[in-house]
């Protein structure tokens, strides 16, 4: 290991291992509450099926909401052959710890989802997904069981052309005053940005990323982002970033903030320690506190310092 990754190690684990704790004079836009965690006493909260079951294997981000008086976990799951359909499924639960599965599951038996989360907009739940090929598509459900898909994206260029052929995945939607946002990736070289009014036709706010890799190590060659919330005033996102020189490939999960959605700034350091590999974060609001869960290839939940003492 080089003496420049050696002391950017041991700057990430002396920063998580204090939870980044700022100074009161040195105002941040990164709260405590959205980068100070510890895992919850009895990780994993959910796992892939036993057996050869049809999700023997979970893939890729999840989707947790707390709405209508329970938590819903919407997840990916296949037989674990990396060829294989990726199904959708549903856990529900009373306090988002404890998680029993949908007997209805796979809920969606002949369509590829992947890497999808749910805007829940006017009293229907809109599921934006990755489908074969990570070409992004979305799927619209009243009940959060039963789905009806609504075709591929059709995302477009700013001048109105179609985006160039290729994937384009783990679609990450947000509306706000009557606009619908849509992040994705490509090839995990960066994060677009294209906005829609109608839910069918998306355009590019500009053609190139409003996010892109680096330049920390942590997510120096690849990133995708998982989730945007306001609070405070502020939009967040949830990324989570990779390089190219790990063997085997460690992902890091980490959060952005921006003022306008366009412009964003890191926070410089992964939010757990690099070499645990958490990837597809989830901040979810739990009365004043936010938890934050990490989703492949196993749910593990992560609590504020204050809580986790709570658990024990």
């Amino acid at each position: 290991m080089s003496i420049k990754s050696f002391s950017y190690f041991f700057a990430v684990a002396l920063t998580t291992s204090t939870l980044f704790i700022a100074h009161a004079d040195e105002p941040t836009p990164f709260p405590n509450s959205l980068t100070s965690f510890k895992p919850y006493c009895d990780n994993p909260v959910f796992t892939a099926s036993t057996g050869e079951q049809w999700d023997a294997r979970l893939r890729e981000r999840g989707w947790i909401l707390k709405s209508r008086d329970q938590w819903w976990m919407w997840y990916t799951g296949y037989d674990g052959e990396r060829t294989s359909i990726k199904q959708l499924g549903l856990a529900t639960s009373r306090d988002g710890i404890s998680w029993t599965r949908h007997p209805a599951n796979p809920l969606i038996s002949n369509l590829w989802i992947e890497d999808m989360m749910v805007v829940e907009h006017e009293g229907t739940f809109h599921m934006f997904a990755e489908g074969r090929g990570d070409q992004a598509h979305r799927l619209t459900s009243k009940d959060g069981v039963n789905w009806k898909p609504e075709g591929t994206l059709d995302v477009r260029l700013a001048n109105g052309q179609p985006i160039p052929e290729g994937p384009y995945g783990t679609p990450t939607a947000f509306y706000e005053n009557n606009i619908w946002y849509l992040f994705y990736e490509r090839r995990d070289a960066g994060i677009w940005l294209a906005t829609s009014t109608d839910l069918k036709l998306w355009t590019n706010l500009q053609d190139e990323p409003v996010i892109r890799p680096g330049p920390e190590l942590f997510d120096q060659d690849l990133i995708a982002l998982n989730q945007v919330f306001k609070f405070e005033g502020k939009y967040y996102a949830s990324i989570h970033g990779a390089s190219n020189n790990e063997s085997p490939r460690l992902w890091a999960s980490g959060i952005a903030v921006s003022k306008d959605l366009i412009h964003w700034k890191k926070f410089p350091y992964p939010l757990r320690p690099i070499s645990e590999n958490k990837s597809s974060g989830l901040f979810i609001r739990d009365g004043a506190n936010f938890r934050f869960y990490t989703m492949h290839d196993k749910v593990d939940l992560h609590l504020p310092p204050m809580k986790q003492r709570d658990q024990k």
